[in-house]
């Protein structure tokens, strides 16, 4: 068990108002974060797939392995950040590490000399993709947990959030459009995936070294010793067993990250075989982005004035009912297909917006002095949903007949696979959606819950 606990700064000693340079700084985090969320999710399977000939179950099992693993050290990430505030006064050292480290990792990912053939150089994106995935999590898992410590304020939270998911939606469009093009730029695959990885990984540094130095410092507190790995899994044990509203968002978020982790894969799927265009996935992340970057201010208004629970739940419909709506492809593949997916484009942005801007409500209210730990569990959850998204449509594509290929060779996919690409992109998602709908009603923390900091904490409802 823990040796102490981390100092936490109280509601009231927390600024009422940020500054401009604090939200700016905080929110560069979300170019590197934004872009390493978006760019592995949408090529690096089909880079497995149709790139270095690994089989499409194989290549989901990689994916969702590496991925996985966030889900093992994201509590002990968030308990040595909690640590190290309290020995240090900062969340910094760890942030920084990570933002170094991830550029590099993230070019050996995609560095896979095709002579090794496909096993070797599954295992060679497995060992690397791991690698980076750490390195993302020592950044991701202590910048989670700073907006509870910038601010006390409910509304000043919507605020500093929403900004932030204007520079992540902003980050979603330069890679997810951009990555692509960039492959597309050299005259081989191999050539063009390292351009890709090299220009990204200087982005993503670019976006992630400013932000660790918005993280506060406050005074050292104690020099207590380390506790060990499986104090971590106790104590995130306890932050879900303790909040109702925690485990109400983190489950939502779950869920809507395994929705949007599914269409993410398939995009590229989408545009290759269903609209017969590999670079159509650029129109795509353009028709999914420019209105989310558009419209996530108006989000954010529209939760200052009715709350987020509710625009949330309104957002989740929204993207649900367009995602639904491109079951259409089977019968009419086509241009038409930007529509419903500008119109989930508008909904994500708050389906972002929201919730990040209430989970530090939660950690306020019932994380007191365990934001590390328990943003390493919404990390832990967040990636998980991602990877596992992956994974289904990895396990559709195997069950409806993908046929895999290497490097630049040619070949022809079933009706079978085809049908599975766009139900994997449509019908699945939506579902997810709508079920997460139901956990997000649970959700019951409002702005008198979080503005009013002497009033009785109940952990176990609000």
């Amino acid at each position: 068990m823990a040796t102490h606990e981390p100092a936490s700064t109280p509601t009231a000693a927390l600024p009422d108002r940020l500054r401009a340079r604090t939200i700016a700084g905080y929110a560069s985090g979300s170019l590197g974060t934004g872009g390493f969320g978006t760019l592995p999710g949408l090529v690096l399977v089909y880079y497995l797939t149709d790139h270095l000939g690994v089989t499409a179950l194989l290549a989901g099992l990689i994916v969702t392995g590496a991925k996985l693993w966030d889900v093992i050290i994201d509590p002990v990430l968030g308990r040595i950040s909690d640590g190290a505030r309290a020995r240090t006064g900062s969340r910094r050292g760890l942030m920084l590490l990570g933002a170094l480290a991830l550029p590099v990792l993230f070019l050996a990912t995609f560095a896979v000399p095709l002579e090794i053939g496909p096993g070797a150089g599954a295992l060679w994106v497995l060992v690397a993709f791991m690698a980076t995935a750490t390195a993302f999590s020592a950044f991701q898992v202590p910048y989670i947990a700073l907006p509870a410590e910038l601010t006390g304020r409910y509304d000043e939270r919507t605020r500093l959030l929403t900004w932030r998911v204007i520079v992540l939606t902003l980050a979603i469009l330069l890679f997810g459009a951009g990555g692509p093009l960039l492959r597309g730029l050299a005259a081989d695959a191999s050539t063009g995936y390292l351009l890709m990885a090299v220009v990204a990984g200087l982005v993503i540094a670019a976006g992630l070294l400013p932000a660790v130095f918005v993280a506060p410092r406050s005074a050292v507190m104690t020099t207590a010793r380390q506790s060990p790995a499986s104090a971590s899994y106790r104590e995130a044990w306890s932050v879900l067993r303790e909040s109702q509203p925690f485990r109400a968002l983190l489950g939502t978020f779950v869920l809507q990250g395994l929705a949007t982790g599914l269409m993410l894969a398939g995009a590229q799927y989408v545009a290759t075989w269903v609209l017969r265009s590999e670079d159509a996935v650029t129109l795509l992340f353009l028709a999914l982005i420019a209105p989310a970057l558009l419209l996530t201010p108006l989000w954010g208004a529209a939760a200052r004035r009715w709350g987020k629970q509710p625009v949330y739940v309104v957002a989740t419909t929204v993207f649900a009912v367009a995602a639904l709506s491109i079951l259409g492809l089977l019968w009419a593949p086509g241009a038409w297909v930007y529509l419903p997916v500008a119109l989930a484009g508008a909904a994500y942005a708050g389906m972002q917006a929201l919730p990040l801007a209430m989970l530090p409500d939660v950690m306020a209210r019932d994380g007191r002095d365990r934001a590390g730990v328990m943003s390493g569990v919404w990390t832990a959850g967040e990636t998980a949903g991602m990877a596992l998204g992956a994974t289904v449509l990895t396990l559709v594509l195997a069950a409806t007949g993908y046929i895999a290929s290497i490097g630049d060779q040619l070949v022809e996919q079933p009706e079978s696979a085809i049908v599975g690409i766009v139900v994997a992109f449509s019908v699945v998602p939506s579902a997810l959606l709508g079920i997460s709908i139901l956990l997000l009603r649970r959700y019951r923390l409002r702005r008198h819950d979080v503005d009013a900091p002497l009033a009785p904490r109940d952990g176990a409802a609000s």
